[in-house]
C-alpha cells in the first residue's frame, strides 16, 4: 500500500469517526432534553391539593 492510498484510507476512517461522535452527541443531546421535558411535564401535572380531603356520605 502507497503513502497516497495509506493517507486517503485514514483521513476517511477519522472523518467517519468525527461524524459518528457527532452523532452520539446530537442524540446524547436530545435524550437529554426529553428527559428535561418529562421532569417539566410531571412538575406542572402535580395538585397539591388532590386527595387533601376525604368527603364521606353514610
Amino acid at each position: 500500500m502507497n503513502i497516497s492510498t495509506l493517507s486517503t484510507v485514514m483521513k476517511q476512517n477519522s472523518l467517519s469517526q468525527a461524524v459518528g461522535i457527532k452523532l452520539l452527541k446530537m442524540s446524547n443531546d436530545q435524550a437529554t432534553q426529553n428527559g428535561q421535558n418529562i421532569v417539566k411535564m410531571m412538575e406542572q401535572s402535580v395538585q397539591p391539593n388532590l386527595g387533601g380531603n376525604l368527603d364521606l356520605k353514610v
